[in-house]
């Protein structure tokens, strides 16, 4: 009676009575079957873009191995065809051939695997209908492990991740991060691009405080105006409309002036240096020049020149009392005869009811007006530019004698 195979590896099983003195060959070759089948690793070499994966009975083959590692220079993506289609396997399949390997048993579903990837793959020996299943698509972890590390996200949160083109870099980003999913979720539905996120590296302010930036257009450059801002709102609307610059706004630095006193410059369109120099032109001769009057470049009148004009119009300065007079050129008193006060009063003589300047007059041309104190009247005559001769007359009409005549004067020249 003939030997008879198993399904799934190919061991032959000898009848009863068979391979006598010669089973010794068949059971070494069932040994080496049944170590394939449980630890074998298999180079498997890829070549063009199909290859059969076979499992013969009772001798060696590359289907029987547990562990296929895939190698060669397939010239693109190369289907694997698992035969006999009725035998099931459970492969362990590492491909480093370069290309993409495509596993097929029968007309159902087929297992891609990918160039430097690693899958285990069941074949379910379905015969023309075979399938084939990828094991490490679904398999329940329970618990995974990753580099030490326990991976404690659920399914549905690793699935955020779903359709994320982030490079490594860019999600580097995060690294550090210590948000939680609610302080994270403040970015939900945000539209900014990288670029406009980037405005924020190394804000340390709060959501409220950056919710005053809600609607703003400012580039980064012209919100770093406002670093170290400790100004409200309220005080920063006050900028609303405002186009200075920077260094235009700086000007008002250290300013304590108040609204109402920088008003007073309102409508000024020319530097007020520039108005005040018009005004009156600068001088630089020395103090002791102008005091002395002898400049001819004075923008303020000296002492020396005021004293001139006054002198030169012949005003009187009295040399007594507190005033001085700026029209009469002299004035006095007589009493009983005798001279007593004045100014450009040199004496009085009775005798010729003669009284004397100090200073002669410019002319004779002068004006006197007197007041005797007997109620009377009088005049002078004879005047020259020295004196003046006076005549009085009492209330009834009589001369007064001069010798002890009271009266005052006073010269207008």
């Amino acid at each position: 009676m003939p030997s008879t195979y198993t399904t799934n590896g190919g061991i032959e099983l000898p009848a009863n009575g068979e391979q006598a003195s010669t089973w010794g060959t068949t059971v070494n070759d069932n040994m080496q079957i049944i170590d394939r089948l449980t630890n074998g690793v298999g180079a498997i070499t890829l070549s063009g873009t199909t290859h059969t994966l076979t499992t013969s009975n009772g001798t060696l083959s590359d289907g029987q191995y547990s562990v296929l590692v895939l190698g060669g220079s397939p010239s693109g993506t190369n289907t694997v065809t698992v035969d006999p289609n009725d035998a099931q396997h459970v492969y362990i399949v590492k491909n480093a051939s370069g290309q993409t390997a495509t596993f097929t048993q029968g007309s159902g579903a087929n297992v891609s695997v990918l160039n430097g990837t690693t899958k285990i793959i069941y074949c379910d020996g379905g015969g023309t209908g075979a399938v084939v299943v990828d094991l490490t698509g679904s398999i329940d972890l329970g618990a995974l492990i990753v580099n030490g590390i326990t991976v404690t996200a659920t399914g549905t949160e690793l699935n955020i991740l779903d359709g994320v083109t982030s490079t490594t870099a860019e999600l580097n980003i995060l690294d550090g991060v210590t948000a939680d999913a609610a302080e994270l979720n403040i970015l939900d539905g945000v539209t900014a691009t990288t670029a406009e996120l980037n405005i924020l590296d190394g804000v340390t302010s709060t959501t409220a405080e950056l919710n005053i930036l809600d609607g703003v257009t400012a580039t980064t450059a012209e919100l770093n105006i406002l670093d170290g801002v400790t100004a409200t709102t309220a005080e920063l609307n006050i900028l609303d409309g405002v186009t200075s610059t920077t260094a235009e706004l700086n000007i008002l630095d250290g300013v304590s002036a108040t609204t109402a006193e920088i008003n007073y410059v309102g409508g000024v369109t020319s530097a007020l240096q520039t108005q005040l120099d018009a005004k009156a032109a600068d001088t630089t001769q020395s103090e002791a020049t102008w005091e002395a009057g002898t400049s001819t470049t004075e923008s303020v009148v000296s002492p020396a020149k005021v004293k001139a004009a006054i002198d030169e119009n012949n005003f009187v300065t009295q040399t007594t009392g507190s005033a001085p007079f700026y029209a009469a050129r002299a004035f006095g008193t007589v009493t009983n005869g005798s001279k007593q006060d004045g100014q450009n009063f040199a004496s009085y003589s009775g005798s010729t009811a003669t009284v004397t300047f100090t200073t002669a007059m410019p002319n004779a041309s002068f004006a006197v007006a007197m007041h005797g104190f007997s109620r009377g009247g009088g005049y002078a005559y004879d005047k020259t530019t020295t004196s003046f001769k006076v005549a009085l007359w009492s209330s009834g009409g009589n001369a007064v004698t001069m010798t002890t005549a009271t009266f005052d004067f006073a010269v207008f020249a």
